[in-house]
């Protein structure tokens, strides 16, 4: 699964959010600057967000935006359907709804079990949690397996990943 840098971006923006639901609204500037995003494609994503439902604006001095529900109760996959709609298609078709033959005849089915892997970590996962840092067993179990943090190597002689992703304990200093 590819994370576009508007969905990583729509998921970091409604986590500032969260750790201000209660305290009113705030402005796209501030969330855009809290995590170093350009205010101009934060303030998109929120329009996009509040088209879906999952936040809220108000003009004027005490204005901006807010979450229009507790963080407990909005998902990671929440965020991902309203900025990129659902979680697994194949070139616009949902999986159960592809048709392939021949030797492919049973590839809807390899699909369709990706989305379910995607849906047990994302629909378990909210902002509460991420925000809070206390992830559900959803994504602990997975975290926990030994190969969790390891890149795997692209196919092919020469071709290797760009970096590697270190697990938060094994990052060196300024990483």
């Amino acid at each position: 699964m590819r994370i576009t840098a508007k969905i990583d971006y729509a998921v970091r923006g409604c986590l500032e959010l969260a750790t201000t639901y209660d305290g009113g609204f705030v402005k796209a500037e501030s969330v855009a600057t809290a995590q170093q995003i350009a205010a101009p494609f934060m303030l998109s994503i929120l329009g996009d967000l509040r088209g879906a439902g999952l936040v809220e604006s108000r003009r004027g001095a005490d204005g901006g935006y807010r979450l229009a529900r507790d963080p407990a109760t909005i998902s990671v996959a929440d965020v991902i359907r309203a900025i990129d709609g659902p979680l697994a298609n194949i070139a616009g078709v949902q999986p159960e709804d592809v048709d392939y033959q021949g030797s492919a005849a049973h590839l809807r089915e390899t699909w369709v079990a990706l989305r379910v892997a995607m849906r047990t970590v994302l629909e378990h996962v909210t902002l509460a949690d991420v925000a809070s840092g206390d992830l559900p067993p959803a994504a602990t179990d997975m975290l926990a397996k030994p190969d969790a943090w390891v890149t795997r190597p692209l196919p092919g002689p020469s071709r290797q990943p760009n970096a590697q992703v270190r697990s938060p304990q094994d990052r060196l200093p300024g990483e």
